[in-house]
């Protein structure tokens, strides 16, 4: 009889979008601890107990530092680093200033940008969640979106019992943060693989759109060497980890597949 062969342990860091913080996966680390991986969920610096950092000076370049920090910090190697929403452009910086710790790259309902571009860039609607923040004593502080009703809710989420859980873990975002333009400029990190996992709500995009903001420019089909992405669906709102973390940690399993 051949030996079966342990599955491989890996490390995620797990990084989350903007207005949250990384108590946001709390249902998707337990299910990945239980098939044997590390999970980190750092709390990007003015979120979660970094809250009291908050300020106008805040902004990407902060919040790639913290990732950074996180790898650094636990020597961190072969990482599956996954960003949602916003992360998109956090861990697309942090892939670029250390390619060779970064095994693969995954990009959950998250912004895709390119070198130069600002959040603001990328989701043109973010000016309008800008200038709608505008308070003459606090212009910089930009607040989570408000409540939609269904199928939108906040950020894709609806359940009642889900929605309490949320709504006191959202906390204001630094303006600087949509407006700093992300760096990318270390060629060794077109290579690493890559997936896209696109929510697209109970339905139908068009008729059940997940919760604002959503990146619907299109997501590249090949990373930037020419090596095709892999691009997965979730019939869920924006908050999947929420949401369906069971469905999202089969995706990310299969990203993290060596």
């Amino acid at each position: 009889m051949t030996p079966r062969t342990a599955p491989t342990s890996r490390t995620f860091v797990l990084v989350h979008g903007a207005w949250h913080d990384g108590r946001v996966w709390r249902r998707v680390v337990p299910l990945l601890e239980a098939r044997g991986h590390r999970v980190l969920t750092p709390s990007l610096t003015g979120h979660g107990d970094r809250a009291h950092l908050l300020g106008p000076d805040v902004g990407l370049s902060t919040h790639v530092e913290d990732v950074l920090t996180t790898i650094a910090d636990h020597d961190l190697t072969d990482v599956v680093l996954v960003g949602h929403s916003y992360a998109g452009m956090v861990v697309s910086a942090v892939a670029h200033r250390i390619p060779d710790r970064i095994s693969h790259l995954v990009f959950v309902d998250a912004m895709v940008p390119t070198h130069g571009e600002s959040a603001l860039d990328v989701m043109p609607v973010t000016r309008l969640m800008i200038d709608a923040a505008a308070d003459p004593a606090h212009p910089w502080r930009i607040p989570p979106l408000p409540e939609m009703p269904a199928p939108r809710g906040l950020f894709g989420v609806t359940a009642p019992e889900d929605l309490a859980w949320l709504r006191p873990t959202l906390g204001d975002e630094s303006v600087r943060c949509f407006l700093e333009p992300v760096v990318m400029d270390d060629p060794a990190a077109d290579a690493i693989p890559r997936t896209h996992i696109l929510c697209v709500g109970a339905g139908p995009a068009a008729d059940h759109p997940a919760a604002e903001p959503v990146v619907r420019r299109p997501v590249p089909a090949r990373g930037p060497d020419g090596t095709p992405s892999r691009i997965r669906e979730l019939p869920t709102g924006h908050d999947c980890m929420i949401t369906e973390p069971a469905a999202l940690t089969e995706l990310l399993l299969e990203a993290g597949s060596p």
